[in-house]
């Protein structure tokens, strides 16, 4: 009876052994879990442009991505999607997301309204997850306003120039009736004088 325990017992031994390492390799693969990569925290675009979010992700398993945006004006979820599958976009945002499997997104046509904070989710199938955040300056374009300034130079020279040439022609003008009243002048004391010298 005696070996017949202490093969119980060693192989009882050996389960729990390998119980044990496949527990402390599982802890070890989820103190891992989710790590997250971000090049560039902060963006800045200008109006109309069109801009990456750019992250890289390393877990095991198939995970699920989430963005969503928050500004001033609140919070919303823009996209929901696991790598290889059709991304869930939300209504404000549908014709302007392109998801990458690599976690990135990009941004078609961002306006001013578009300026705010990107947090992205990482989430593992274990629960395990990370989260990521990129900011987002959006601002006008300098150029729009200077070729409206451009505009009204233009046009402000335009009049200058009109009533310029209506000034030089007004000039012409009088200075024509003023050598025709001068010349008629002229005769009008000539004639004066001739008479003069006739009753003489």
């Amino acid at each position: 009876m005696r070996p017949l325990t202490s093969l119980r017992r060693k192989t009882r031994g050996i389960s729990l052994g390998l119980f044990a390492l496949c527990l402390a390799a599982a802890r070890c693969l989820q103190s891992q879990g989710v790590s997250l990569y971000i090049p560039q925290a902060t963006i800045n675009a200008t109006v109309k442009e069109d801009i990456l979010l750019s992250v890289e992700y390393s877990c095991h398993g198939v995970p699920t991505i989430e963005w969503t945006y928050s500004s001033n004006w609140g919070m919303q979820k823009i996209v929901e999607w696991k790598p290889g599958t059709q991304a869930n976009i939300s209504q404000s945002h549908k014709d302007r997301v392109c998801t990458f499997d690599n976690g990135s997104i990009q941004l078609f046509s961002v306006g001013v309204r578009d300026s705010g904070y990107y947090v992205i989710t990482v989430t593992e199938r274990l629960g395990s997850s990370q989260f990521g955040t990129i900011v987002l300056h959006v601002s006008e374009i300098l150029y729009e306003d200077l070729h409206f300034v451009a505009v009204i130079l233009a046009f402000l020279a335009a009049v200058a120039a009109v009533l310029i040439s209506l000034m030089w022609v007004c000039n012409k003008c009088a200075y024509k009736f003023q050598r025709k009243r001068r010349h008629k002048l002229k005769e009008s004391t000539t004639e004066e004088i001739e008479l003069e010298d006739v009753e003489c």
